[in-house]
């Protein structure tokens, strides 16, 4: 019995301490951006570099406030996630719980179109999108983008919330219409409180999806004060003659901290939400 509980806790242990390694290995990127924007040599593949800087400074962090327009592309990005948010999740809703419950005539042949579409990468119909948007004087607008985004996460918040729906007893549903509730008052009393983890784990997603969406942004938007922090940050890049990449390290890192706010904040919802989300027929 003793032999059994000891190789139960030295397997305990090797496991967490593989997953301890593989943790530090995904950390790696993030705390080798992090030296390096703390840096202030601003050492970057020389030979003395160490990931504990011998020399700290914020003054990357100060530059990327003072001398670019961080800012202005943060309230660009909020925009552009705020609208695609309530777009998407405004459509998408309403369409996921009808296509759940009610049975109506190719409603498995526009679920398996949609699939079929969302599968492909977007990239493919950039041409297409980027002449149709031009013809109605939608590019290099915020307005253009938003559509853009909206349509692509519509789809797969659908398909996303439909599955949990579908795991949502109708006898739920049922003893509300028996208690007198209207559709309406089963839809947003019954339902949709029920459904809040794949609700706010689909939100998230697409606040995800537009936060760090690059494609779009930088072929449909051009100028300063209209980039998003994804396009600004392609333009901090270092190059041979201009740029610093202490500061394009300290950028991406402020980029990032608001999501991975959002990401613990929501944490508690996104194994509920993502496991029961699905695609079914």
């Amino acid at each position: 019995m003793k032999m059994k509980t000891f190789r139960r806790v030295v397997s305990g242990v090797i496991i967490n301490l593989f997953f301890i390694a593989c943790c530090f290995l995904a950390l790696l990127p993030i705390l080798y951006a992090l030296s390096v924007s703390l840096d202030a040599k601003g050492s970057l593949l020389s030979s003395d570099f160490s990931f504990i800087p011998k020399e700290f400074t914020l003054a990357h962090y100060i530059k990327v406030f003072t001398e670019e327009p961080v800012l202005l592309w943060f309230r660009n990005t909020m925009l552009l996630t705020a609208a695609t948010v309530a777009l998407a999740m405004a459509t998408a809703v309403p369409a996921a719980y009808v296509f759940s419950r009610k049975r109506f005539a190719g409603r498995s042949v526009v679920l398996r179109i949609l699939l079929l579409l969302y599968s492909f990468p977007s990239i493919l119909s950039m041409f297409a999108i980027y002449k149709l948007m031009s013809a109605f004087g939608l590019v290099n607008t915020h307005i253009g983008l938003i559509i853009i985004y909206a349509g692509t996460m519509s789809v797969f918040a659908l398909l996303n919330m439909k599955g949990y729906f579908d795991a949502i007893p109708v006898e739920i549903e049922e003893a509300g219409r028996i208690d007198g509730c209207s559709d309406l008052n089963i839809v947003t009393k019954i339902v949709l409180p029920l459904a809040r983890p794949t609700l706010n784990v689909t939100g998230v997603m697409i606040v995800n999806f537009v936060w760090n969406e690059y494609i779009f942004s930088i072929n449909f938007l051009t100028g300063s004060d209209r980039m998003t922090l994804a396009s600004g940050l392609y333009s901090l890049q270092a190059t041979e003659t201009s740029g610093s990449w202490p500061m394009f390290a300290a950028a991406s890192l402020v980029v990032s901290f608001p999501i991975l706010v959002i990401f613990f904040l929501s944490q508690k919802h996104m194994i509920s939400g993502l496991t029961s989300g699905g695609v079914k027929g």
